[in-house]
């Protein structure tokens, strides 16, 4: 639409590995950068963030060195999805844009469908001009995300710990840590020691990965992954993190989010497509870095462990402006609470009832499935069928049908809505009065610590 400018397009994510092992490749992606007049940002959507591949990149550029290419370059940002969590995508890569010093213009999010009708293309055009004539004119632009400000406490867990009987669950912890002697690892070490019980501690990086997840939808049909038989990635999953009753997930952040390692777990989990498989786990997060200066990351777990059905239970950071005492003494007690927590909630089936993220996020899948992507995604259509996901259309309660079908347009006489209107809060709450009133004290397990076994 455009074609008095040049466009050059770089595939980072399909050269990930050429560009992480040949350095000349790397910096002639660079000076392609910074010989630009400015840089649009491309990616599909890959398990509520950029893909795996991408945030490696990233990760090599702030490793490298090499941020003055991107300094002062006008840049924008567009994506594909369902508008399944698009915006935690776009927070992640406006916020690499703030601290790369680049002038964000805009960001740009259609569903796939919509390039395919003419208010869509219209909407990419208009898009498109306003990025470009911010180029030409120099508009000014405003930074949103303000530089993360490293504060971790220098961690040196002092407290005897209480370990806490895991009762039989089974309780799952992974990480990346790759240092024996950095935060994380000693986080790491004291969340195991919070248990009397048996724990698996597994680092990512152990596991057999060959791929972040390649985007080819062979898993669509039946849950068959490409990856099949090639890695161990699908048996560990299947058998390790499906199977738990509390998975820890600890991680260093690095930039905006948790490790591109850990984003490639994230991505391949993709084989499940868009069926939860960790219905009813409790998940607990241990992180080492700016969390609290970083609320799209929380947004991005929240999101995604409520519309699988599991709890999150909570987060602990190693952050020293967030801890009351500011010392480790207070770093062992929040992760020992964490822990217990953890299992206290695994034993009474706990579930925080979900919110906007998870109710919203697993009807764009409902909505999807049950129309445009079945064909696509027989898989999903299979489970969410078995799991009665279909009958919370609304039109399929046939009572509430009826009560509005008859209801409204006797609601509708103004002598009788006016009586309505007077007992309406009355009547609403009775129903809740009359629960309060049955109740019973409640019988809540506790499991026992290591001395009461």
């Amino acid at each position: 639409m455009y074609p008095q400018h040049e466009f050059n397009i770089l595939h980072i994510a399909q050269r990930l590995r050429k560009l992480e092992t040949d350095r000349k490749s790397f910096d002639e992606v660079i000076d392609q950068i910074r010989a630009s007049d400015g840089v649009l940002w491309g990616f599909p959507l890959y398990i509520l963030h950029v893909h795996g591949n991408y945030k490696r990149f990233i990760e090599l550029v702030f490793e490298r060195g090499v941020q003055e290419a991107f300094k002062d370059k006008y840049t924008a940002a567009i994506s594909t999805s369902i508008h399944f969590f698009d915006h935690t995508a776009h927070n992640y890569i406006h916020a690499i844009c703030d601290d790369l010093e680049m002038r964000f213009v805009d960001s740009f999010a259609p569903h796939m469908g919509d390039l395919m009708n003419e208010e869509g293309r219209q909407a990419l055009v208009t898009f498109g001009r306003q990025f470009l004539e911010a180029i030409q004119t120099q508009v000014p632009t405003q930074r949103q995300f303000l530089p993360l400000k490293t504060n971790s406490l220098p961690y040196q867990p002092v407290l005897p710990p209480n370990p806490v009987s895991t009762q039989g669950k089974k309780i799952v912890i992974l990480h990346d840590g790759k240092q024996e002697d950095n935060n994380l690892t000693k986080m790491v070490r004291r969340c195991r020691g919070a248990f009397s019980g048996s724990v698996e501690v597994i680092n990512i990086y152990d596991i057999d990965i060959k791929s972040s997840c390649i985007g080819c939808l062979k898993c669509g049909s039946n849950n068959v992954c490409a990856f099949t038989g090639k890695d161990s990635y699908i048996e560990f999953y299947r058998s390790t993190v499906m199977t738990a009753d509390v998975l820890v997930y600890a991680g260093a952040m690095v930039d905006r989010f948790l490790s591109a390692r850990w984003k490639i777990f994230f991505d391949r989990i993709f084989f499940n497509t868009h069926t939860p498989v960790l219905v009813g786990k409790q998940i607990a997060l241990v992180v080492s870095g700016p969390l609290s200066q970083e609320p799209n990351l929380m947004e991005v777990f929240r999101g995604f462990y409520e519309f699988q059905g599991a709890n999150l239970v909570g987060a602990v950071s190693d952050e020293a402006d967030c801890l009351a005492s500011g010392d480790s003494a207070e770093l062992d007690r929040l992760l020992d609470q964490l822990m217990a927590r953890a299992v206290l909630y695994a034993h009474n089936g706990y579930r925080r009832p979900q919110t906007f993220l998870g109710i919203g996020g697993m009807k764009i899948f409902r909505d999807e499935m049950f129309g445009p992507l079945r064909m696509i995604f027989p898989a999903d259509h299979r489970a969410y069928q078995k799991s009665g996901l279909y009958k919370t259309f609304p039109q399929a309660n046939f009572s509430e049908r009826m009560r509005n079908i008859f209801g409204m347009p006797v609601l509708s006489i103004p002598s009788i809505r006016k009586g309505f209107d007077k007992v309406l809060k009355t009547q609403m709450v009775m129903p809740f009065q009359q629960v309060v009133a049955k109740a019973k004290p409640a019988n809540i397990a506790e499991p026992n610590s290591a001395e009461k076994g």
